[in-house]
């Protein structure tokens, strides 16, 4: 279904659930071989709070974070089939996508310095892509409400544009326990991520 593209033209299409859908990269190098894919990875457990506060905005009555997180609370097992963590099980998920695909198509991107440091980011992006490095920090503002960067002016604007307002809201409190017991679960996860993508990321 992707659209047709003239020569100098790059096609994009996002959606971050391909990632972690089990048949898709099969389906993607069905489609191309040559595709090159991008993926915007954070601190899977601020990232499962975040998708947790998400959730909870759409449908307040579930229960607490603290008690979906486990699968028994006393022994402390975690449920990491819970989506919300399942999807920060990055490694798992990266493995199925070289099994299709060398590594050198797949360009992952730091969640946290894309906060941080838009512009070289993207400048790692752009550079990944093939194209001249056109958007750079001049492009870019922080906004302080949002904790977020902003674009200062859109091409075809004359308005600043930041992340909609499901984007920088305060997440959920968690219990800190809660929180450490998700780190130690992670850890090796994540360790194991940073060899297969060959950069430490710095998650605590």
């Amino acid at each position: 279904m992707m659209p047709k593209a003239l020569g100098g033209q790059i096609v994009m299409e996002k959606t971050p659930r391909y990632f972690v859908t089990v048949d898709t990269p099969a389906r993607v190098h069905a489609m191309s071989q040559d595709i090159k894919l991008i993926v915007v990875v954070r601190d899977p457990v601020t990232r499962a709070i975040s998708d947790y506060t998400q959730i909870i905005s759409k449908t307040p009555e579930i229960p607490p974070f603290e008690r979906l997180a486990f699968k028994n609370h006393t022994t402390g097992q975690i449920d990491s089939l819970w989506s919300p963590l399942w999807i920060g099980l990055y490694a798992q998920h990266m493995e199925r996508w070289l099994a299709w695909f060398p590594r050198a198509q797949i360009h992952l991107v730091s969640g946290e310095r894309l906060i941080s440091d838009p512009a070289g980011e993207l400048g790692k992006v752009q550079d990944f892509l093939g194209l001249q490095r056109i958007v750079t920090d001049k492009h870019f503002y922080f906004n302080k409400t949002k904790g977020f960067p902003c674009l200062k002016k859109p091409e075809g604007s004359s308005k600043p544009h930041c992340l909609g307002k499901t984007k920088g809201r305060t997440h959920v409190s968690i219990d800190p326990e809660v929180v450490q017991k998700l780190r130690d679960f992670y850890r090796p996860h994540n360790q194991r991520f940073y060899q297969m993508a060959g950069q430490d990321f710095g998650w605590q």
